[in-house]
C-alpha cells in the first residue's frame, strides 16, 4: 500500500515525463524499459527513471522477462528504501538568473564541445549528477557547481554517467568531480576510464573545408575521422619524442 504522504507528493508532480512514468507505475505496479520505449517513446529509459528520482520519488530497479524472452530492467516505487536527507526533496528549479550568471562567466558556448551558440540552445547542467550530490543549498549561491551544455553534449554526458561504475555503485562526489564530464578542462578520468578527450568544432569556411578534406581522406583509407586525426597527431609528435 502506498503511504498517503507519498501519494500526495506524486500527484503534485506536473512535469510530463516523470508524471507519465509514475502514472503507469500507479496503475500497473511497475514499468519496464520496453514499455517506456514502446508506449511512450522514451528511447533512454534510465533518463526517464532519473527524472522521477530527481522529483524526490525513490524508484527500485529490478529485472523482468521482456516480450522477446530476455531479462530487462523495470522500475517500481521503493516503499522501503529512502536515502537519508534526500528523499522527498526533489530537484530545485534552476532559475534564469543562474543561467545568466553562467553566461556572464563562461560566455554563450557549450563547456564540453566549446561550440558557440544562442543562449536558448544551452542547458544548465549539474557538474556532479543530481542524484549523487543533491541540491542541499540554494543553487544560486554556488554557480561553480554548474555549467552550460548544448543538448547533444548533455545527452552524451547523461549516457556516459548512466554507465559509470561510480554512478552505479559507490556514488562518490570526489570521483565525479575528477571526471571529464564535470571538469572538461581538468580531469583524471572519463567515467572511471583512463581516457583523454578533445572536442573539436570546425567553424568558418576555411576550417570547414579542412574538415571535409580530412573526412574524405579518412573515408578513402577506411578510417574513422578520429583514427585519422590521431594518426596525424602521432606523426607530428614522433619527431619531438626523439629529443
Amino acid at each position: 500500500m502506498i503511504p498517503a504522504r507519498l501519494l500526495s507528493r506524486i500527484r503534485a508532480i506536473t512535469a510530463k515525463r516523470p508524471r507519465t512514468v509514475l502514472e503507469h507505475i500507479l496503475k500497473h505496479g511497475h514499468v519496464t524499459t520496453q514499455e517506456l520505449k514502446d508506449l511512450y517513446g522514451y528511447n533512454h529509459p534510465p533518463r526517464a527513471a532519473r527524472d522521477v528520482r530527481e522529483q524526490g520519488i525513490e524508484l527500485e530497479t529490478f529485472r523482468v522477462v521482456g516480450s522477446d524472452g530476455r531479462r530487462i530492467a523495470a522500475y517500481r516505487l521503493a516503499l522501503t528504501k529512502r536515502r537519508a536527507g534526500r528523499a522527498g526533496q526533489g530537484r530545485r528549479p534552476l532559475s534564469k538568473a543562474l543561467k545568466q550568471r553562467l553566461l556572464e562567466r563562461d560566455g554563450s558556448r557549450c563547456q564540453i564541445c566549446a561550440a558557440g551558440m544562442e543562449p536558448r540552445y544551452l542547458q544548465i547542467d549539474h557538474r556532479v549528477p543530481y542524484d549523487i550530490a543533491a541540491d542541499e543549498q540554494d543553487p544560486e549561491s554556488r554557480p561553480q557547481e554548474f555549467m552550460l551544455l548544448c543538448g547533444p553534449c548533455n545527452r552524451a554526458k547523461s549516457w556516459s554517467c548512466e554507465h559509470c561504475a561510480n554512478r552505479k555503485q559507490r556514488k562518490l562526489v570526489r570521483v565525479c568531480k575528477a571526471c571529464y564530464w564535470a571538469n572538461p578542462m581538468r580531469y583524471s578520468h572519463v567515467a572511471m576510464l583512463p581516457h583523454r578527450r578533445a572536442q573539436v568544432t570546425w567553424v568558418g569556411e576555411n576550417t570547414v573545408k579542412a574538415y571535409d578534406a580530412l573526412a574524405k581522406e579518412a573515408a578513402e583509407r577506411g578510417l574513422t575521422l578520429a583514427e585519422l586525426i590521431l594518426e596525424i597527431l602521432d606523426a607530428a609528435a614522433s619527431p619531438r619524442a626523439g629529443h
